[in-house]
């Protein structure tokens, strides 16, 4: 079944405190179920935007979740979402898992992402959109 519409948008905006935090306070426990491998190894080189970085990858599995109109339900797991980076640094989305199964049934051929964080705020906008 195809989505009835072209395309879809998911927006999310978060404190970069809040995932500073969360790994002061679970460290690899929290990092390991959130984020992918390569997530992790991109974020951890990031120095004093580390958090940052990781807030922003964050935002985007939000915003992928609130684009597929689902949220984060049964059969998904936050490592269904991977940010990557193009040779340019531009990012983009890997599906994985449940995600994936969601956008292909919606009939998802692609995805757009922008990504932004300052000094307390990260943000994740995505759009995707069918054939």
């Amino acid at each position: 079944m195809t989505s009835a519409v072209p395309f879809r948008v998911g927006t999310d905006l978060i404190e970069i405190a809040r995932i500073e935090k969360l790994l002061n306070e679970h460290g690899e426990r929290f990092a390991e179920r959130v984020f992918t491998d390569g997530e992790r190894a991109y974020c951890d080189s990031g120095g004093v935007q580390r958090a940052a970085r990781y807030a922003a990858r964050f935002a985007v599995k939000e915003a992928v979740f609130k684009a597929l109109g689902t949220g984060l339900t049964i059969g998904f797991a936050w490592t269904d979402v991977e940010t990557v980076r193009a040779a340019n640094g531009a990012p983009s989305v890997l599906l994985h898992g449940g995600a994936h199964a969601e956008a292909t049934r919606l009939g998802i051929v692609g995805w757009s992402v922008s990504l932004s964080h300052a000094r307390e705020l990260a943000a994740a906008n995505v759009i995707c959109w069918t054939q």
